[in-house]
């Protein structure tokens, strides 16, 4: 019990310092590094400098009720089960939330274990952080290419821009990747990727520029 209590309360102030510190890497990174043996590539850029097309995008393409939801996307995991009930495979229905409490705090891998952690880091992200403050962390750390995390190391080496001049076009680019960043290269988009842009962009439009209005503050 007393072990539980420890955890608990561990777990509880390193999220609640994270809101006030930029953390030099993720767990998935430092699992990474330790597995090939090799540095991963990431540098910080605070929200403010990252093109709002570029958080608009990651949000269009991974999580569009990120604004509402608490965490958990009630109705897209009910969708994903109907589809599996209809034959369908059943696929992942992770936010943008989720995303981030595992990739900053947990390992790589599938085990019940590490699904409950993931639901208890979500929790505390989602209690603890403002929505602009996941965000934030999302765009810092989500992988976006081979040992590459952040959108400022892409906008740098694929573009030869800074994060703040990513325009919609590359922004939704970036954003169509994140599934699979390694196997889909942004430098040398293939026509999937870059139909994926195009319905990203799309979603985007619908949206709105002003969809993150309030999330971001601007």
């Amino acid at each position: 019990m007393l072990g539980s209590l420890v955890l608990v309360a561990v777990s509880v102030a390193l999220v609640g310092l994270i809101r006030w510190f930029e953390p030099p890497y993720s767990m998935v990174m430092l699992q990474r590094a330790l597995q090939e043996g090799a540095a991963q590539q990431h540098e910080w850029v605070d929200i403010e400098a990252i093109a709002p097309a570029m958080a608009l995008a990651v949000v269009a393409a991974e999580d569009q009720r990120f604004p509402q939801h608490w965490g958990f996307d009630t109705a897209e995991i009910l969708a994903a089960v109907e589809r599996h009930l209809d034959g369908g495979r059943l696929r992942g229905a992770s936010t943008i939330s989720q995303q981030v409490a595992r990739n900053l705090f947990l390992w790589q891998g599938r085990s019940f274990v590490r699904k409950g952690l993931e639901v208890w880091f979500t929790v505390l992200v989602e209690g603890l952080w403002p929505k602009r403050r996941i965000l934030e962390m999302y765009l810092n750390f989500a992988e976006t290419g081979p040992r590459r995390f952040g959108v400022g190391v892409a906008a740098r080496q694929a573009f030869g821009v800074p994060a703040a001049e990513i325009d919609e076009r590359r922004a939704a680019l970036v954003a169509a990747a994140l599934p699979n960043p390694v196997r889909y290269r942004i430098e040398q988009p293939g026509r999937y990727l870059l139909q994926r842009r195009d319905w990203i962009l799309g979603q985007m439009h619908n949206l709105g520029p002003g969809y993150l209005a309030d999330v971001l503050g601007r």
